[in-house]
């Protein structure tokens, strides 16, 4: 007698797209070893992954199964975000000689780091606001937009 095919679960829907994302994972870091890049594999994989989904949305089936699966799964993740912290926490109290020994090179690094991210933040912000206003918006009366009259 043959086998019906059942229709698909949530967890079927959920496992494609986890095969998915560590099909867009596998790749960029396959990328990262042969093109020798400093970017992490997983970052080049997410950016595989976003422009594949930006090109597949502009297509006129976008509403896709792979595409809410994958909205599916990434909601769920950032749901249960705090878990995915839990491996970095053990890794810190693993290596606390090697924090308590190298303390100022590592607070250094993140000061500056933090610095650099709200100048680079700040001036995108400033540039950004400036381009906005030097257009005239569409949701608006011509010039009222600019504060003419």
């Amino acid at each position: 007698m043959p086998r019906m095919l059942k229709p698909c679960t949530s967890s079927d829907k959920m496992l494609s797209a986890f095969l998915v994302l560590l099909a867009c994972e596998l790749a960029g870091d396959l990328l990262r070893q042969v093109l020798a890049l400093p970017v992490p594999g997983p970052v080049i994989g997410m950016t595989i992954l976003a422009a594949a989904l930006v090109f597949k949305r502009k297509a006129p089936t976008s509403n896709s199964p792979v595409i809410v699966s994958l909205e599916q799964t990434s909601e769920a993740l950032i749901r249960h975000m705090g878990l995915l912290f839990v491996p970095a926490g053990v890794g810190l109290i693993v290596e606390i000689q090697v924090l308590r020994s190298e303390w100022m090179p590592i607070a250094a690094g993140l000061i500056g780091s933090t610095l650099l991210s709200l100048a680079v933040t700040g001036l995108v912000m400033h540039w950004s606001i400036r381009r906005h206003a030097a257009r005239p918006s569409r949701d608006t009366v011509q010039g009222l937009g600019r504060g003419r009259p």
